[in-house]
């Protein structure tokens, strides 16, 4: 057995080191090298070497990056893109048609509503909101013969609510519509969408995946060939791909996401216990809580309950406000999934694009990217933003 094999066959945090890459041949180097090249010598007229011609349509690098992915997400094929939201457009255009129509999260990421609102919607294709929580909101939304997609995030951004991905697999599946899991709150650590019937998994690799806030970065992974046939064709022909750069620094977060994840959710449970006796929080909202309505399903699909952590304050907005202004360890910023904590405040940062309509977050909410400093420290800077 090849080391890769072995490696495909193996534990998730081998899978995560040692999948995707052999140690290169001529130097033994055991980390995929930067490839900085925009095209390929060519052994004779069409002959190339490794497959390679062109780095839009591949790159060594992004080579390693993208088996990786699909082993540790147990998919067919990944592809990598240059930003989340590429990721997703490439996804609608290699599987979706003008006329055609999505079932989306009724709480989604407020860029991927855009995505869906402001440019796929002027392309011809229709979406319909509907809770993920909810499976049979789900399957009434569908328009039978129209929907070629059930589009789910599940925990969802920023609410966290909880879509039990076997069922609603089963309900799109039924109606000839794939399903597609956002996955990147839960990471492929925690939650691996393919081994419970979806067909599709997005990821901003931004995130958990790359881990250190340094590289911007999405990927799909797909179950089988014919659809892994569709996206290689879009990804080449749209050519929203990674430089080799970004592809190495997400490779590497990668190598360490299980352990990460591990200390997120361990900081991120502790911060929900102090902020659940809190006389100034109002709601703690985490799948790990069991009062959570979607505990019970979270606790059957997710490993454990991941690094974001969203509350409600008893001062409305103004508190929400004042509470994102005051914390110095929590850094106030968008994105998560980063090695440091952010605090933001939804409605006015990540989620302004969904004011005014059904999608619209509470005005008291705010989240947090529990980091994997120190726990006390996050908790004492935590005790003063609130007091």
């Amino acid at each position: 057995m090849s080391t890769q094999e072995h490696a495909n066959k193996s534990g998730f945090e081998t899978r995560a080191i040692h999948a995707g890459y052999e140690p290169d041949p001529m130097t033994g180097a055991v980390i995929p090298p930067i490839y900085a090249t925009s095209t390929y010598k060519q052994d004779g007229v069409g002959g190339m070497r490794g497959g390679y011609e062109y780095s839009r349509s591949g790159n060594p690098t992004r080579t390693a990056l993208e088996g990786v992915l699909a082993a540790l997400e147990q998919g067919e094929r990944a592809f990598a893109f240059a930003s989340g939201l590429a990721a997703e457009d490439t996804l609608l255009r290699s599987v979706c048609r003008p006329g055609d129509h999505v079932v989306i999260p009724d709480d989604a990421y407020g860029g991927t509503y855009r995505l869906f609102d402001k440019v796929a919607k002027v392309w011809g294709l229709d979406h319909s909101p509907a809770a993920v929580s909810d499976v049979d909101a789900v399957r009434a939304a569908i328009q039978p013969g129209r929907t070629k997609v059930v589009w789910v995030e599940t925990p969802t951004n920023p609410l966290l609510n909880i879509g039990d991905i076997e069922a609603l697999a089963s309900v799109a599946h039924d109606a000839g519509a794939l399903l597609v899991v956002d996955n990147t709150f839960a990471s492929p650590y925690l939650q691996q969408p393919i081994t419970l019937g979806a067909d599709v998994v997005v990821h901003s690799t931004t995130k958990y995946c790359g881990g250190h806030s340094d590289v911007v970065g999405g990927a799909l992974v797909v179950r089988d060939l014919d659809i892994a046939e569709k996206v290689a064709f879009h990804q080449n022909s749209m050519g929203a791909v990674p430089g080799p750069f970004d592809a190495f620094l997400t490779h590497r977060g990668l190598k360490t996401l299980g352990v990460r994840m591990d200390r997120h959710c361990d900081n991120a449970e502790k911060i929900v216990e102090f902020l659940s006796g809190h006389a100034k929080v109002s709601q703690v909202i985490y799948p790990g809580l069991a009062e959570h309505p979607g505990h019970a399903v979270a606790s059957k699909q997710m490993k454990r309950y991941g690094g974001i952590v969203s509350f409600r304050v008893t001062g409305g907005e103004q508190l929400a406000l004042d509470v994102c202004g005051k914390a110095e360890v929590f850094t106030l910023g968008e994105s998560l999934g980063g090695v440091e904590s952010l605090i933001e405040h939804p409605g006015r940062m990540t989620h302004a694009s969904v004011a005014g309509t059904d999608l619209e977050v509470p005005a008291d909410l705010v989240r947090l990217s529990v980091g994997i400093e120190t726990v006390d420290d996050l908790l004492g800077d935590l005790d003063r933003a609130l007091g």
